[in-house]
């Protein structure tokens, strides 16, 4: 083998494959949502609060929480290019060691009333890095569990994407469920909300030596030149544009069911937050039981029918269970439920999906910067424009936007060419 080339292919290893994909995704995003499940505290310490608006601290962290989005399309290009040049492994061990040292930085943040002004810098400095990271993550673990998978199983290794997504976000959702429950608001205020975060770096060291063990997938072949770093947009624009187009509905919905739905029923249904907690947490362990099953039926019957079944579900169904929410547990727990089926329609085959799409010379790339964007435009910003509808009197708007988006993006699944049982281009 000469020094140019690249390791056997990866399917001889597919369980360790996807402990190191899994592991490393699951810290990843445990350290990018501990952020969401803990906005209110940081709001509190970290912004100034308007003297006659509640809501402006909180707007002003979800405004943060968008920023940070914006960072993932550079990310997605950046770390993407790294991994079709360098390597998906090397790309995955860059992204955990800045997640690690990000989720450090939020925790180490200075309150406002400490350092002034300074402290929203130090916070947005750290989220502007973990969504660099993040980007990234999801166009290395993407190519890399795709290209893992053994014949048929593509859909059943993507699956895996969202369940260590999920496991990481449930872990946070569930610190954070503890903590408030055990701890006393003055000691939430104080130091709490810092814990996870902290907690966040020291599990990125665990998922940096993991990943060292993993098998690179990528072949000296097609790296013969490297890719430059806008090929897959100079070269294949219409494959980005529809990766925009399959992606939209899927980061609305998936935004609003896992991350935004608790500080929805806080504001719109008047719950209390340790039941949305709760609530949420719950409803994210069903979630995760679900993507292995998705994934298997998209093998079996094809990643369309799955398509349609999220976005007609989502274009039909987002209006009516979000104007059903009242201050209720079990009503919030079921509708979050109901959401989590529907949304697992996408979730569960969205990376073998984006892997079929390009070639695998600017797969990670092709895949990173389109994605990411998208979900910076229509993800990152759910938050922000749901507490934006809530201050302008509109928050019945908000449902609606949510519907219209999955219904857009179900006109693209309906002209998806059908990729699960063609073999993927090596």
């Amino acid at each position: 083998m000469t020094k140019t080339q690249t390791v056997s292919p990866p399917t001889k290893r597919p369980v360790r494959q996807l402990l190191a994909a899994s592991v490393g995704n699951a810290v990843e995003w445990y350290d990018w949502y501990a952020y969401t499940f803990l906005a209110t505290y940081i709001a509190a310490q970290v912004f100034p609060k308007g003297a006659d608006n509640s809501l402006v601290p909180l707007l002003s962290t979800f405004a943060v929480f968008a920023v940070g989005f914006f960072m993932r399309p550079v990310g997605g290009l950046l770390m993407g290019a790294v991994a079709d040049r360098h390597g998906r492994r090397a790309a995955l061990t860059v992204t955990i060691l800045l997640m690690g040292g990000s989720s450090l930085l939020v925790g180490l943040t200075p309150t406002y009333a400490s350092v002034g002004v300074l402290a929203p810098v130090i916070l947005v400095l750290a989220r502007l890095l973990q969504g660099l990271s993040v980007g990234g993550e999801f166009a290395a673990s993407t190519t890399f569990l795709v290209e893992s998978a053994g014949p048929g199983r593509r859909g059943l290794f993507s699956s895996f994407q969202y369940v260590s997504t999920t496991v990481g976000q449930l872990v946070a959702s569930g610190i954070a469920a503890l903590l408030v429950d055990t701890l006393s608001d003055g000691q939430m205020n104080g130091w709490g909300w810092r814990v996870p975060f902290v907690l966040g770096a020291v599990l990125s060291l665990v998922g940096f030596w993991i990943r060292r063990g993993a098998q690179e997938t990528r072949s000296a072949e097609q790296q013969a030149p490297r890719p430059g770093l806008f090929e897959a947009l100079r070269r294949h624009p219409r494959e980005s544009l529809l990766i925009g187009g399959i992606t939209a509905g899927g980061t609305i919905a998936y935004y609003t069911w896992t991350s935004y739905l608790p500080t929805y029923a806080e504001l719109n249904a008047g719950i209390e937050k340790s039941d949305a907690l709760l609530a949420g947490t719950i409803s994210l362990a069903f979630f995760a039981l679900l993507q292995p099953l998705g994934g298997l039926l998209s093998d079996r019957f094809g990643r369309r029918p799955l398509l349609l079944f999220f976005g007609l579900g989502f274009a039909l169904l987002a209006v009516p269970l979000l104007h059903v929410l009242r201050d209720s547990f079990a009503v919030l727990l079921l509708v979050q439920c109901a959401g989590m089926v529907l949304l697992t329609g996408f979730t569960s085959i969205s990376a073998a999906v984006n892997a079929e799409i390009f070639p695998p010379r600017v797969r990670a790339a092709g895949i990173g910067f389109p994605y990411s964007l998208t979900v910076a435009l229509f993800g990152g910003t759910a938050p922000y424009v749901g507490t934006l509808f809530k201050e302008m009197g509109h928050a019945g708007l908000f449902p609606w936007y949510v519907a219209v988006l999955c219904l857009v993006s179900s006109v693209v699944y309906l002209r998806l060419p059908e990729t699960a049982h063609a073999p993927l281009r090596r």
